[in-house]
């Protein structure tokens, strides 16, 4: 289902009140703008408090940290 929207000459876009509300997105919700080829992908931002472990059993053996670039 394509669903379409304006660029307004102020830059903004409105995104319809059905996406918003499939998505449950609201008014301030910060979000993130990857460019993909000729497209634009939009996504929520995370919240700091749903990247707590995500690197949970990571390795970090060999990890340089910015004082040992010199």
């Amino acid at each position: 289902m394509a669903i379409a929207a304006k660029l307004s000459r102020r830059f903004q876009i409105s995104i319809p009140k059905t996406v918003r509300d499939e998505r449950h997105w609201r008014a301030g919700q910060e979000f993130v703008l990857l460019p993909k080829g000729r497209a634009v992908l939009l996504m929520p931002a995370p919240a700091l408090s749903d990247l707590a472990g995500i690197a949970k059993g990571a390795d970090t053996e060999g990890y340089c940290d910015r004082d040992d670039r010199y």
